[in-house]
């Protein structure tokens, strides 16, 4: 496979990766760090630190606009729910394994 196909495959996944994201707003993001070990906004910084690499002026807000598919805060507001204790004592004992 050459490079540039290699590339718009690679842009493709991650097209659906973040639509699949927005779709599935059930899922919290102190779930994907639980689970996978990155969220959202571990996704839009990695995006960001690309663009900026790459000389795009682009801060962390755009960033999180683009994996949310809406500002931040409205994201925050219609599908942020409060963590339970349950996952916070999971995301400690993930934590306490990566030290």
């Amino acid at each position: 496979m050459d490079k540039n196909t290699k590339t718009e495959l690679e842009a493709a996944a991650f097209r659906r990766l973040v639509k699949h994201l927005q779709k599935n707003t059930d899922v919290q993001n102190i779930d994907l760090m639980i689970l996978a070990d990155f969220c959202r906004n571990c996704l839009a910084k990695w995006y960001m630190a690309e663009a900026v690499e790459q000389g795009i002026a682009m801060d962390y807000e755009q960033a999180r606009e683009i994996v949310y598919g809406m500002p931040y805060s409205e994201w925050k507001d219609k599908f942020q729910t409060e963590a339970t204790a349950e996952q916070l004592a999971a995301f400690e004992r993930k934590q306490q394994t990566k030290q």
